[in-house]
């Protein structure tokens, strides 16, 4: 890596408001708020929204579509009409 063209990169913990969860891994953002982690140093934080603590596709708790539902009910309410083909 040439020196002076790329960011620091450095300890970061990234913080999951709504799971609950911390992690500490290297990255190159900044951040002006911190915290001091389980060893005792003091680190960056940046709050996410999302992780995979709180994402459905992780925590399984992803909404299945009715599709076959949503097609009864169009036909129901609009008929089935001469088919097309």
């Amino acid at each position: 890596m040439q020196h002076s063209i790329h960011p620091a990169y450095r300890p970061v913990v990234f913080r999951d408001r709504s799971a609950d969860l911390a992690f500490l891994t290297r990255s190159t953002m900044t951040a002006e708020k911190t915290v001091v982690w389980q060893d005792g140093n003091t680190y960056p934080v940046v709050d996410v929204e999302i992780s995979s603590a709180s994402h459905p596709f992780y925590t399984g708790n992803a909404r299945v579509m009715d599709t076959a539902g949503r097609v009864e009910r169009f036909e129901r309410r609009y008929g089935t009409g001469p088919r097309r083909g």
